[in-house]
């Protein structure tokens, strides 16, 4: 019997949405982007995907990196999937929230009710996590043996979430794969001075690239620990700040699978051209290890 961690990296156009399914069938999800580029479907929603083409009723676990409008626009669907336990840097107030949205990027009239669902999520999921909760995400046995451990600043000026992003690492019979959110500079260089987080991320199988693969989450000290085979972007339209080629330069590569039934070996995939990514990784039926990732395109 296979023993695998399934992954979908969503083409979220210029937003962020990965959903992890864990080897004993436990469903979590960590960012709430929606639209697909390569559809041009601006209102696609990975949740009622999840909900109505997987199958899924429930979700187990969900991690919300940091509250700006790519990473939430798909939690008006929250509540369809009732997830048993939230995760997000809930050191930033709602009033904060509201008023940092106001101050960088007036919200429109129809995206103020995805920040009031947030942050009416936000004050509901404020109960402890018991050790007795089968979803606990700090026991490895409630998810398979998957380990799911996160990490995020809380030193950093609040003038800017993105450095408030929580970093997941997600670890299955050694194979290793590091989702941050927007992290920049003073996010790094506060995360970077705790053992534990350098020892996490050190020699990933797959990175996906913080914010967005821009050269504003580039940084040479944490690219380097990360060390990655295979550095996945989920991005929109290409801009003069992108850091693609550097991630290219400093990932080792991975053979990836082609919807044409072609492969090749590749240092860096972008939602932007890929499409969704899917990855699957663990102990095939013959008990041996493997990481396969294929494209939709």
């Amino acid at each position: 019997m296979s023993q695998t961690v399934k992954m979908i990296f969503w083409d979220v156009q210029a937003g962020h949405a990965t959903y992890i399914k864990s080897p004993n069938g436990k469903h979590i999800v960590i960012d709430l982007g929606i639209g697909s580029f390569d559809d041009n479907n601006r209102g696609f929603s990975p949740l009622m995907y999840i909900k109505e083409h997987l199958n899924v009723s429930q979700l187990d676990y969900v991690i919300i990196t940091h509250p700006h409008l790519d990473h939430i626009e798909d939690i008006v669907n929250f509540d369809t999937l009732s997830p048993k336990i939230l995760l997000r840097p809930n050191h930033i107030t709602n009033e904060e929230i509201m008023q940092e949205e106001k101050e960088t990027q007036p919200i429109r009239n129809r995206d103020k009710p995805i920040f009031e669902k947030y942050c009416e999520i936000n004050n509901r999921y404020n109960s402890p996590v018991r050790d007795t909760n089968t979803s606990n995400p700090k026991l490895i046995s409630n998810y398979g043996g998957l380990s799911i451990k996160t990490f995020h600043p809380i030193n950093c000026n609040k003038s800017n979430f993105n450095n408030h992003s929580i970093i997941t690492v997600l670890e299955f019979e050694g194979i290793k794969v590091v989702i941050p959110g927007d992290n920049e500079k003073s996010s790094f260089e506060e995360l970077l001075q705790k053992e534990s987080f350098k020892t996490s991320i050190k020699n990933a199988d797959i990175l996906l690239a913080p914010h967005h693969g821009r050269e504003s989450g580039y940084n040479t000290d944490f690219i380097n620990l990360v060390n990655p085979k295979l550095t996945i972007i989920s991005d929109g339209r290409f801009c003069d700040t992108s850091a693609t080629s550097r991630y290219s330069q400093k990932s080792q590569g991975w053979v990836v699978y082609y919807k044409n039934g072609s492969s090749e070996k590749r240092n860096c995939l972008t939602t932007r051209t890929d499409g969704e990514i899917f990855v699957e990784f663990g102990k095939n039926y013959n008990d041996k290890l493997f990481l396969s990732v294929r494209t939709k395109n």
